[in-house]
């Protein structure tokens, strides 16, 4: 925690004595090293996480510039979910109590249109909500966000996780160029940082994250004979039981080998290679990317672009020539602060790439034998999740929202349920808890999204 008070700050004395009675008398981090670029009318990308208080620095920031006497929209803070939505514009009433007249105006699916239209008919300062139900807004006309002042992206990178990515498009093209943008994210891969570069101005990057972690990669290597890579390889599941990996091959023969040898004892893996079709390959990065599929088996050209979180452990079932492919390799594991791990697998012959990767990082290696892990043949591992594949996709106007309207409206399925909602040109995936599959199928089959059958199965 800072030892800033808000007080340091320039703002209304009001908003001040308000916040020291909600208990907010001294700035966190995210606080401290934002709010005073935000006051100033700058751009920033701040990593923060839930609970950094990365609300109350938004929200002093565009409250500060807030004209009480024009009820148009002159803040929108745009949310992943409408239970996010919800605990932030909560948030906000609260903050807002120092400016008098302050409207604010939850917009998110699953709530009936028609109430909404009528507040925004009154005016609103603020408006909160989700993509889906903002760009509707906009494309019925009511809502006008042309004299915005201050927009916010809230958990940016999993709004692009559901999908979003088109629709956080379209919503900020309706807004004023000479907006303030300030964008919030858990992390920073290249989609966030794409979007950055292409809708803010110079903005203050804030990584006070970073400053108070360290990403730590455990690496080991093992050296095997040759017949024995195989058995190392699953002495290494055992021993570590990780919920997700990376296995990196050579060959795309070699990963639909590993591949086959990881499914016959129980752990449940997808080969990606240059041989998958286009298809294919989207099935499988999109399973492993929202928890249907816990093990990948890549070599390196099938695993570029992939981003995926949180990864438990990086193995190379052969090391790379190159200590550089090496590198980024084990970079997969080990981010946004996590410990991660990274295990090889060197014969005999391959000594001399694992003193390649000592000069490379300037450290020696550490070597062990396989015998020496402790195994649970009893380990298995099953994905949390099962995917769906829905006929309808970008081209027929499906949107996440859509989908997620069906399944929680009709179909009586809860939030909590779904996972990440992948949407393509002509079909969509939605990751489900395994309970619930049958039922969402059920509904689909006879159902509707967005008011038109949709087809659906389960990807296997």
């Amino acid at each position: 925690m800072s030892s800033k008070p808000f007080g340091s700050l320039p703002i209304a004395p009001a908003q001040v004595k308000n916040l020291n009675s909600l208990g907010y008398k001294n700035m966190t981090p995210i606080q401290a090293e934002s709010l005073p670029h935000v006051l100033k009318g700058k751009d920033i990308i701040a990593q923060a996480k839930t609970g950094s208080g990365k609300t109350v620095a938004f929200s002093v920031g565009f409250l500060d510039k807030i004209n009480p006497r024009f009820f148009g929209a002159q803040a929108l803070i745009i949310c992943p979910t409408r239970e996010l939505a919800d605990q932030v514009g909560k948030e906000i009433r609260k903050l807002a109590r120092s400016v008098p007249n302050i409207k604010l105006v939850l917009l998110c699916g699953g709530k009936p249109f028609g109430p909404q239209v009528g507040s925004l008919e009154h005016g609103a300062h603020i408006v909160v909500g989700t993509p889906g139900r903002i760009q509707d807004h906009l494309k019925k006309r009511t809502l006008n966000i042309s004299q915005l002042k201050t927009l916010v992206l809230d958990e940016a990178d999993r709004m692009l996780d559901m999908g979003f990515a088109d629709v956080m498009q379209d919503i900020i093209s309706a807004t004023p160029s000479s907006r303030q943008t300030l964008l919030f994210s858990a992390t920073y891969p290249d989609d966030i940082l794409a979007m950055s570069r292409k809708f803010q101005r110079n903005p203050m990057n804030i990584t006070v994250e970073s400053k108070h972690e360290s990403n730590v990669i455990e690496q080991l290597f093992y050296q095997v004979k040759k017949h024995e890579r195989n058995n190392a390889l699953l002495a290494l599941f055992e021993h570590y039981q990780p919920t997700t990996a990376i296995v990196f091959c050579h060959t795309k023969a070699q990963c639909r080998d590993v591949a086959e040898l990881l499914q016959e004892h129980d752990i449940e893996s997808l080969a990606i290679h240059g041989d998958l079709e286009q298809r294919d390959r989207d099935q499988v990065l999109v399973r492993f990317a929202n928890n249907s599929c816990s093990v990948l088996v890549a070599t390196d050209v099938a695993a570029r672009g992939l981003d995926i979180k949180a990864i438990d452990l990086v193995i190379n079932y052969e090391l790379p020539r190159d200590p550089e492919i090496y590198i980024h390799r084990i970079g997969r594991t080990g981010r946004a602060g996590e410990k991660g791990l990274a295990m090889s697998l060197f014969a005999e012959h391959e000594q001399i790439r694992v003193k390649g990767i000592e000069t490379f990082q300037d450290k020696p290696c550490l070597i062990d034998s396989p015998e020496s892990l402790d195994r649970n043949s009893t380990y298995k591992l099953y994905p949390p999740m099962t995917t769906i594949q829905l006929d309808g996709g970008r081209k027929d106007k499906v949107r996440p929202g859509d989908i997620l309207g069906a399944l929680t409206g009709d179909a009586g399925l809860e939030g909590k349920q779904i996972g990440k909602i992948d949407i393509f040109d002509r079909s969509s995936y939605v990751a489900l808890e395994h309970a619930v599959v049958r039922q969402a199928l059920n509904y689909l089959a006879n159902g509707k999204v967005k008011g038109r059958a949709a087809k659906a199965r389960k990807v296997q």
